[in-house]
């Protein structure tokens, strides 16, 4: 007869088999086994005197010496329960666990070692920038004196490097020669940079679409546009989609850093994979169009006040309101006598009254004639046109018709 507590060791067994198995119990949460060199969160479970245990998801918990998890006022920073991020540098070694970093670069020999093992396995590093020298900046990584190059600080192109001196940032090893005088360390910050934007990137693209709306930072200016940040995803904002009104560079309405919402216009694959989409931005589109009242603001006969904008063989281009230009002849600029051009009668900032001669809103042009000073027929554009005094006689309509 089977002993009285084998029902017990039976539950136990179920238990443990549930605990294990690959179908129920806490082995439904269990991700890949990780690896060296990937970064894992997790939360603390317990701390000892020397480390902290850390549940990834994985097999077996992580292990990180409490030495990585203090200030430098040797402060805890982490208690149990708190979440955290780190790198792994070791499975199954002499632990037999998982060994976790949050930092490398240590002093002495055994830093040279963990700078060797990070490049070896490209984990990052923190060091801090400490001088700016030609052609880069010095970095020092646990005492260790490393090297960027000015083009591998930024994702952009560093004019100034000395708004970095002083700072603690994370580093790829790219270069590691040991020698008898020390260590050839060559870091890049961009492609930590480059990889993080990659995955974020990678999550924002499904979320893009024409026509949506979304917000994004000013990255840089150029002649013809902007470059705005959605996130991990750049779009080119060009100088035609600013706005209706007119704008001569980018510079005179975005700064860099600033934060815009925008509308996409159209997304496109590039020719070349590195480059990714070209994604048309816009903020006109954003806007009330200016000619949607055109015909009630600036009717025939109406009056406005202008400024020049552009000069040509034909005529003066005057901007009467923001976004919305009309045309004044050359042949009205002279007032009877001949121009060869524009600018022999006024020139670019001047500003002109003139009078609304006739309106097409369909193709988005104005007529417009010079106002006469004192012309008490003329109307104030945006009010409605007045009623005439008097209807005259039959005789008086006869003589307009004719005339």
């Amino acid at each position: 007869m089977p002993p009285e507590d084998s029902g017990d060791e039976n539950e136990f067994a179920r238990l443990l088999a549930e605990y294990e198995g690959p179908e129920t119990g806490r082995s439904k949460k269990k991700r890949k086994e990780p690896t060296v060199g990937d970064e894992v969160r997790g939360r603390v479970i317990s701390i000892g005197r020397d480390a902290a245990f850390v549940d990834i998801g994985a097999k077996s918990d992580g292990v990180i010496e409490l030495t990585q998890l203090r200030d430098r006022d040797g402060t805890l920073t982490v208690k149990e329960g708190d979440e955290l991020t780190a790198t792994v540098v070791e499975v199954g070694g002499p632990s037999g666990g998982v060994v976790l970093k949050r930092v490398f670069g240590g002093r002495g020999a055994e830093g040279s070692a963990e700078l060797e093992a990070a490049f070896a396995h490209g984990l990052p590093v923190e060091g801090t920038v400490t001088a700016v020298n030609k052609g880069g900046v010095e970095v020092s990584i646990g005492g260790v004196r490393a090297f960027c190059p000015i083009s591998q600080l930024d994702l952009r192109h560093t004019e100034d490097a000395a708004a970095f001196v002083g700072q603690k940032l994370r580093w790829r090893i790219t270069r590691y020669e040991a020698g008898g005088r020390g260590a050839n360390v060559v870091v890049s910050r961009r492609a930590l940079l480059e990889e993080e934007q990659a995955v974020r990137a990678a999550e924002l693209r499904g979320t893009l679409a024409p026509g949506a709306i979304v917000k994004g930072r000013v990255s840089a200016l150029k002649d013809y546009g902007a470059f705005v940040d959605l996130g991990g995803v750049e779009g080119m904002l060009h100088v035609s989609q600013l706005g209706f009104q007119r704008v001569a560079h980018p510079k005179d309405l975005l700064s860099v850093g600033q934060e815009v919402e925008v509308q996409i216009l159209k997304i496109e694959k590039s020719d070349d994979p590195k480059k990714g989409e070209r994604i048309a931005l816009s903020l006109k589109s954003l806007e009330k169009d200016p000619w949607s009242d055109v015909a009630t603001r600036f009717y025939e006969g109406a009056r406005a006040s202008g400024v020049v904008r552009r000069l040509e063989t034909f005529g003066a281009f005057v901007e009467v309101a923001p976004g919305v230009e009309g045309l004044v002849h050359v042949s009205e600029l002279g007032r009877g006598r001949p121009l060869r051009h524009a600018r022999d009668a006024t020139k670019v900032g001047a500003a002109l009254d003139v009078v609304v001669l006739a309106v097409d809103s369909d193709k988005r042009r104005l007529s417009l004639g010079l106002a006469e000073a004192g012309d008490a027929e003329a109307e104030t554009a945006g009010q409605a046109p007045r009623a005439p005094k008097s209807l005259g006689t039959f005789a008086d309509l006869l003589k307009g018709k004719k005339k």
